[in-house]
């Protein structure tokens, strides 16, 4: 097996376009990190790094996943790319209520592209007002102690600067999906929280080297984590078959259609976006309470905390709600049924219209369930390990699923490339299926 997988590799730099590919995500990966250590002008870097892991608070150590640790450190890529999925998540949903986007959607090549230079806009948008509520922020935060020489010098240079950042990224994210291999901005997301890895996994070696973590208790952390590990990756990879047979119609002389397929309904359709919103809102009022020394804002924050009873059942619930909001979103019955009819499609046993709506809306509502307790169960161990069992797992749910959900789509991306040149991919048999197959 190990041999099958180094020749497979091997045959990646065989395909002079792959090569290409696979070597210009690694450069423009390598400048993405090179910036994430790049300070943000007029500000004490070290001083600030201190205070906001002493008293940040669960959103600014949850945002600062995504940022790859330079949001903590509050580099020039300090906003990551979190202002381009908060736009484009808004445009997702507002394609829904607006007839004009909407109508874009359906449109093709033409409208997607319109689209995406709406999610543009919006990105700049969202980090000019991020950047000048950081700015704002930072000169009021410990009484101006981080900031060299305060004012509207300062904002901004602050905000040109965070706001330069966030669109060098965005324009980093599309080469890559044009030039490179896989998506570009997942890739920016992964290799941020991958560059994070080595030090949590670092950590966990000195506690046991230490003593404070024992032998058996580190063997068992480690199965854990190759435990969720393995069904992350089979539940991402998950789909449920609707079969559908497609009519015969004579033409002229020639018979056309019935042949057989299926409709390929995923298990997770929401992916890591229900734990992103889900952490983002609870966590939001618990690091506002964190600047605040009144008794009652911080008992109140401190139930909502990680770790709080209140805080799991608010995470496993807006788990749940997100997860069937976005399928409904991005997934509707109805269209997909009057597709099938407009094309001579049927599922077996079920009368085509009304009645395939209904079953198919029944199936996707069964497998969102599964998909959604799937996902809380995921997020939900590690807060569990840490906060009930005291275990120092630093391998978060959140980070795990993105991780793996884009190795999945990379890989796939990869193997369909050797598999269209008569190379050998990375299965014995069939192709890897990653989660946009």
């Amino acid at each position: 097996m190990f041999e099958r997988l180094l020749t497979s590799f091997q045959n990646i730099f065989k395909i002079p376009e792959l090569r290409t590919r696979v070597l210009f995500t690694l450069g423009m990966l390598i400048v993405y990190r090179v910036g994430a250590h790049i300070p943000t002008p007029g500000i004490n870097g070290e001083a600030l790094s201190d205070f906001l892991q002493k008293q940040g608070g669960a959103l600014l150590g949850f945002l600062d996943i995504f940022s790859g640790g330079s949001l903590s450190r509050l580099t020039i890529f300090a906003l990551g790319i979190m202002p381009y999925i908060s736009a484009s998540i808004i445009l997702q949903l507002l394609t829904v209520v607006i007839p004009h986007l909407s109508k874009l959607a359906k449109e093709g090549e033409r409208g997607r592209k319109k689209i995406i230079q709406y999610t543009r806009f919006g990105t700049i948008v969202i980090a000019l007002i991020q950047g000048f509520g950081i700015a704002v922020g930072l000169e009021q935060m410990n009484q101006g102690a981080f900031v060299l020489s305060p004012g509207w010098g300062f904002r901004f240079m602050t905000v040109i600067t965070l706001c330069a950042g966030t669109g060098f990224l965005m324009w980093l994210g599309e080469q890559i999906t044009e030039r490179g291999i896989g998506n570009g901005i997942s890739l920016i997301i992964f290799a941020g929280i991958v560059a994070r890895l080595p030090a949590a996994v670092a950590q966990t070696f000195d506690l046991y080297k230490v003593g404070q973590l024992s032998f058996p208790l580190l063997v068992v952390l480690t199965l854990i984590m190759f435990g969720v590990v393995a069904a992350i990756v089979f539940l991402e990879s998950g789909r449920r078959k609707v079969p559908v047979q497609y009519a015969k119609r004579v033409i002229g002389r020639r018979v056309y259609g019935g042949q057989s397929t299926h409709i390929p309904l995923k298990i997770n359709t929401a992916g890591v976006i229900p734990p992103i919103f889900a952490s983002s809102i609870i966590a939001f009022p618990a690091t506002i309470a964190g600047f605040f020394e009144t008794p009652w804002i911080k008992a109140v924050g401190s139930q909502l905390a990680p770790g709080s009873l209140l805080y799991t059942l608010m995470y496993v619930g807006l788990i749940v709600f997100f997860c069937f909001f976005y399928t409904a979103v991005v997934m509707n019955p109805v269209d997909m049924a009057d597709n099938l009819k407009k094309y001579g499609g049927f599922v077996p046993g079920i009368r085509p219209g009304q009645r395939t709506s209904d079953y198919i809306y029944s199936v996707l509502t069964k497998i969102t369930f599964a998909g959604a307790i799937y996902l809380a169960i995921v997020c939900v161990i590690p807060e569990f390990l840490i906060y009930k069992l005291n275990m120092p797992f630093y391998f978060g749910g959140t980070s795990l699923l993105i991780v793996i959900g884009v190795g999945l789509d990379t890989a796939q991306q990869i193997e369909s490339h050797l598999l269209n040149r008569n190379y050998d991919g990375f299965l014995q048999k069939g192709k890897l299926r990653g989660r946009t197959t």
